[in-house]
């Protein structure tokens, strides 16, 4: 990561520094932004416009950009009265939310204000988010588009707006006690105490660094503030295809951090994996091979399709504990081990109680599966102990 701290002096005299940001604001406007260079001058204009002289400010952008966005920030910057910081990430890490995080570390004043970098975010609302904060000694403020005085029409078609609000009912119906309060989850426009936050307890995926907070890390007292969502002043939106389904992996990771949770999940992704073990066996069977090597066969068809849902959709955030193949071989030797309690429960299924081959062997996956759920969850994905060898920075 590069960084570039931008401080200026008298008006259009910038000083540069290499590390910390200047002396502490009132608040931190931190802007995640990727390929925003037609948004960025115009950005700090309204910021320098809206944030009056007795708020003192300071911005952070963290770039993830492909184009011209540093130069742009690095020029555009000289011509501000606040401290402007430039951190450009080489790796995007997280995504959007990622970027926000490592901003908020970056921050040194005791309000941080998030907010997107093409102004559909208002900057003019940025001393209303810290006064209510401050009025309500609230550690959460949201700037909401539905509540009364917000508006979400700066949403391009019908179908943004369906999605937006889908997204907001399904985040709300799967964290009902932790969003409590929030009408707008979705929202990426909010100011947080620096207090209220702990940057290294959170993991964020893509772009909905407000839910990550929210379910993680939720300050005591939350508000609302009403906000008119603007228009894109330059450029493209973001929001893909891809980036809906690594917003329902993180639904997905924030409502499986519970230990109740993960085991249902488990078994729901156990439950898939029948399909090609119990299809590989029948096939097997079918061929004329024996019911016990061919379940061992077979096994392996189950293992490899529960492994590779389990890594992408159950222990995600934990895969940086151990090595990619460290991880499989773990994983599959927990699943060939199973074998030895689960074939003699079959024999006995078959032999004594007449059971047919498949039958037998979906009772038996049934009966192991929490000896499986524990086995995979403290030996595959839980951190190496203290003493061990460091853990592989990066999963494969």
């Amino acid at each position: 990561m590069s960084q570039e701290s931008i401080v200026p002096g008298e008006l259009g005299e910038p000083a540069l520094q290499s590390a910390e940001l200047a002396e502490p604001g009132a608040v931190t406007i931190v802007v995640p932004t990727f390929n925003e260079s037609a948004n960025i001058r115009e950005l700090l204009h309204r910021i320098t416009e809206s944030v009056p002289t007795r708020l003192p400010c300071e911005v952070v952008f963290v770039d993830d950009s492909t184009d011209d966005t540093p130069e742009v920030i690095s020029e555009a910057a000289r011509d501000c009265p606040f401290p402007v910081t430039l951190l450009h990430r080489e790796e995007p890490v997280g995504g959007l939310g990622g970027a926000v995080v490592e901003g908020m570390r970056r921050a040194s004043s005791d309000w941080i204000v998030v907010m997107d970098g093409d102004l559909q975010h208002p900057p003019s609302l940025v001393p209303e988010l810290v006064g209510t904060g401050e009025r309500a000694h609230a550690g959460l403020v949201v700037a909401s588009r539905y509540i009364k005085g917000g508006s979400r029409e700066g949403l391009a078609g019908g179908y943004r707006i369906a999605v937006s609000r889908g997204a907001t009912w399904l985040t709300k119906g799967l964290f009902p006690r932790r969003l409590r309060g929030i009408s707008d989850p979705m929202s990426g426009f909010f100011a947080i105490r620096r207090s209220a936050v702990t940057a290294e307890a959170l993991k964020p995926l893509g772009y909905k660094i407000l839910l990550e907070l929210a379910v993680r890390s939720r300050p005591r007292t939350v508000t609302e503030v009403p906000f008119v969502f603007q228009d894109r002043f330059a450029g493209e939106s973001k929001s893909t295809a891809r980036e809906g389904f690594r917003f329902l992996r993180h639904l997905l990771g924030l409502r499986t951090a519970s230990p109740v949770a993960r085991m249902l999940v488990f078994g729901l992704i156990g439950a898939t994996g029948f399909l090609p073990n119990l299809v590989g066996l029948w096939a097997l069977t079918k061929a004329g091979m024996h019911y016990v090597p061919a379940e061992i066969l077979a096994n392996q068809l189950g293992v490899a399709w529960n492994f590779y849902l389990i890594e992408h959709l159950l222990f995600r955030d934990r895969r940086m504990h151990r090595n990619w193949w460290d991880r499989a071989g773990r994983f599959a030797l927990l699943a060939n081990a199973d074998l030895v309690l689960r074939i003699p429960l079959i024999a006995l299924f078959v032999d004594r109680f007449g059971m047919g081959a498949v039958s037998a062997t979906a009772l038996a996956l049934v009966m192991t599966f929490v000896l499986r759920f524990v086995g995979t969850e403290a030996l595959v994905y839980l951190p190496r102990r203290k003493g061990s060898r460091t853990a592989a920075r990066r999963a494969v």
